[in-house]
């Protein structure tokens, strides 16, 4: 029992110093992949990107400690990243205060939920999403996490579209005419370096050496030269007015944003305290409220429509400056410039987002962008709720996305460890490996973690890294402690463009295109839905929960299909002395006796097919005598079942001909035996297997002197065969 709650004592039998070296050694190389890489992709889920550090910090030690796999790397990972971003977009500003708390928030629920399924043994509900949805998805998201890193690979900045593929676009547009070599260079460099290092020696850490060289030449070559002006230093007061216009945009959005979350909590309450009284009619105030409801929202998209304007248009202006100029610089715009002007030779720009510009200290980008200030320390506290948000509430509005996120997760998670597991030839418990998530995304929420799960990569680095025990992810926990601490500062002149680079290299693992194949080998239907979860994850992107519901819903839909519709065969003697359906092997039927078998079932979904599909043999085929059903693929029958089996029996002998069944299981034998179907039907229409009820219908078929000349004559008793 103690090793059930605490799994993590299993590791110290026969623990000794070699041990523990390969696991420090371990756990030190996952640290200097997962580090880099965590910073990546918290940007990719809209955060700042040391809160990627922060989701690098418990969890791989909690997940280890709870889980039951060994060398499972959990923490930051791509789709998840972009899932968490996705499913957030429409509550917050990427970045923004109130993001960042439902990031946390939602990590919480999703560890919740995982929690959950751990400790009531539901690990088997990861089966609703099936195989093709999963890899239609998968192929899709990595796509859409690569193309989403172009903006930075290039150095240009434009607003998210409604779809993924319209930013795409417009990022191309911007490119053609704004791309920032520098920048696109560094990404391609880092690329390259990753690239070389990995066939040179897979045990490189070819991630860390791309961005110890990267931030080397960012920082001896000026790579970033911001500077930060007052608004008064802008001298072309057509900018100037539309910065303003911008910031007063931006101020009504979060104030009309105030007022929709009053109204929403004033119409929650009305509606509450009507269902108290048991009114079902709208009132005069809850309409009111309504109506007002209705206009603030309207304005806030008018007016989100208007700042997204000046923003573009802002973004696309560049400036330019005085070359050596002494003190604060002041920029010109192309039409303000003086006559008698020597540039510096760089194109400058505002570093603009949705939060107002502030207008004492303007951000002015002459060169490529880099990570910034990463506050220093560990940030261990309660999760906050959003503004104007209670805890209940964000609950509510995150759980249908953790439920998504928490599956799709694990998924990813258990794969990984059931693949390591077959090389090292531990023991795993799906059951135990949610709990260890569940606690890494709960844990982890109080260290201001977003939700995380196992990563393929880094799980890989682990297990070639000679891991035993998870004392390598308890290590990796404290070396990202440690840089939270004192190593901040040497990651300052890290390029986000090199930040880029690591996700696009990081989701080539993801693409699988031989998935699609397999898929459609197996069974057509499953390579079509795989096909059209990967068309709609693309098409639906970013909000990418609405694939994979498009995906299942199919995979739900064909199911019940076939429920409805199970696979009725007549069979016929092959060349092997089998019994195969005769239709798809093409082979000729006996005219007096059907040999149906029936695949799947027999329940309330399907219960009148069997019958429908005897008549029309029997419509078919004037001269049948006897309908043997060949039981053996039922499995299981609840009443509505045996009431059709009772009805099928009447049907079939009301028209002067015989039933019989051979080969029922057991439990549906015990269902016959309780309703007494089995003494309508007769026990001695009962039989074993195929050929003991076929040489008993011969025998009393031929006493009619028929079916001499029969394709199943091979099953008459010798002494008819003559």
């Amino acid at each position: 029992m103690i090793n059930k709650l605490f799994p993590f004592l299993l590791w110290f039998k026969d623990y000794n110093k070699e041990k523990l070296s390969a696991d420090v050694i371990a756990g030190i190389t996952v640290a200097m992949v997962l580090i880099p890489q965590s910073m990546a992709y918290a940007q990719l889920a809209g955060l700042p990107a040391y809160y990627g550090l922060y989701a690098a910090f418990l969890p791989p030690m909690v997940a280890s400690l709870f889980g039951s796999s060994r060398q499972l790397a959990t923490g930051p990972v791509a789709v998840v990243s972009l899932m968490s971003a996705a499913s957030l977009e429409p509550l917050a500003t990427a970045g923004g205060p109130e993001f960042i708390a439902y990031s946390i928030i939602l990590a919480l629920t999703v560890g919740c939920f995982q929690l959950f399924l751990g400790v009531f043994k539901l690990g088997l509900v990861v089966n609703l999403l099936s195989h093709p949805v999963v890899n239609g998805f998968t192929n899709a998201a990595a796509i859409v996490i690569a193309s989403s890193q172009f903006s930075k690979l290039f150095g240009v900045y434009v607003d998210k579209s409604p779809h993924h593929y319209q930013t795409i676009i417009n990022v191309c547009k911007s490119a053609i005419h704004y791309t920032h070599l520098p920048t696109l260079g560094l990404g391609v460099l880092a690329i390259a370096i990753m690239v070389i290092c990995k066939k040179v020696n897979p045990k490189i850490p070819n991630v860390l050496v791309a961005v110890a060289v990267t931030i080397l030449i960012s920082k001896f070559t000026g790579f970033n030269n911001d500077q930060f002006i007052p608004l008064e230093n802008i001298k072309d007061n057509t900018v100037v007015q539309s910065i303003q216009e911008f910031n007063a945009d931006v101020d009504k959005i979060k104030e009309l944003g105030t007022l929709r979350a009053n109204l929403n909590n004033e119409l929650k309450e009305i509606t509450a305290d009507a269902k108290e009284h048991g009114i079902h009619i709208a009132s005069e105030k809850q309409l009111d409220v309504e109506h007002d409801l209705a206009l603030t929202n309207a304005k806030i998209d008018k007016t989100k429509g208007a700042a997204h304007i000046k923003r573009e248009n802002l973004r696309l202006v560049h400036f330019l400056t005085e070359k050596n100029t002494n003190g604060t610089p002041v920029f010109y715009t192309e039409a303000t410039r003086p006559e008698t002007f020597e540039t510096d030779g760089a194109k400058w720009r505002i570093k603009i987002s949705n939060k107002p510009l502030n207008l004492e200290s303007l951000t002015m980008i002459g060169a490529g962008a880099v990570v910034g200030n990463i506050p220093k320390g560990l940030k261990v506290s309660i999760p906050k709720a959003p503004e104007n948000t209670t805890y209940f509430g964000a609950f509510l509005q995150l759980f249908p996305f953790a439920v998504i996120i928490s599956l799709l997760g694990f998924m990813e998670a258990i794969a990984i460890a059931k693949s390591m597991a077959a090389k090292t030839g531990q023991k795993l418990d799906p059951n135990q490996e949610l709990i260890g998530q569940g606690l890494a995304n709960i844990v982890g929420s109080f260290g201001q973690s977003y939700a995380v799960s196992g990563s393929f990569s880094r799980s890989a680095v682990n297990l070639q890294a000679n891991a035993v025990t998870g004392v390598s992810s308890v290590v990796t926990s404290i070396m990202v402690a440690i840089t939270l601490l004192f190593l901040t500062p040497l990651l300052f002149h890290l390029p986000q463009s090199v930040l880029a680079a690591v996700i696009m290299m990081a989701v080539i693992g993801l693409i699988n295109t031989s998935g699609f194949v397999h898929a459609w080998k197996a069974k057509r239907s499953d390579g079509i839905i795989s096909v059209i979860a990967f068309v709609s994850t693309l098409y639906f992107a970013p909000h990418l929960e609405e694939g994979i519901m498009v995906g299942v819903a199919l995979t739900f839909g064909l199911f019940i299909y076939k429920h409805l519709r199970p696979r009725v065969a007549l069979l016929s003697k092959a060349k092997d002395d089998t019994l195969r359906d005769a239709v798809g092997a093409g082979l000729r039927e006996c005219d007096h006796i059907a040999v149906v078998r029936f695949d799947g079932s027999l329940i309330f979904t399907n219960a009148t097919y069997l019958e429908d599909k005897v008549l029309q043999y029997i419509a078919e085929k004037p001269d049948l005598m006897h309908v043997l059903i060949a039981s053996k693929g039922i499995n299981d029958i609840d009443a509505s079942g045996e009431d059709a089996l009772s009805i099928l029996i009447d049907t079939v002998r009301s028209s002067g001909r015989e039933i019989s069944f051979c080969g029922l299981k057991e439990g549906v034998l015990a269902v016959m035996e309780r309703t007494h179907l089995i003494d309508k039907l007769g026990r001695e229409n009962v039989y074993v297997n195929t050929r003991s009820a076929l040489e008993s219908i011969y025998k009393q078929i031929h006493s009619k002197g028929d079916c001499k000349d029969c394709p199943l004559k091979s099953y008459m008793p010798a002494e008819i065969r003559g």
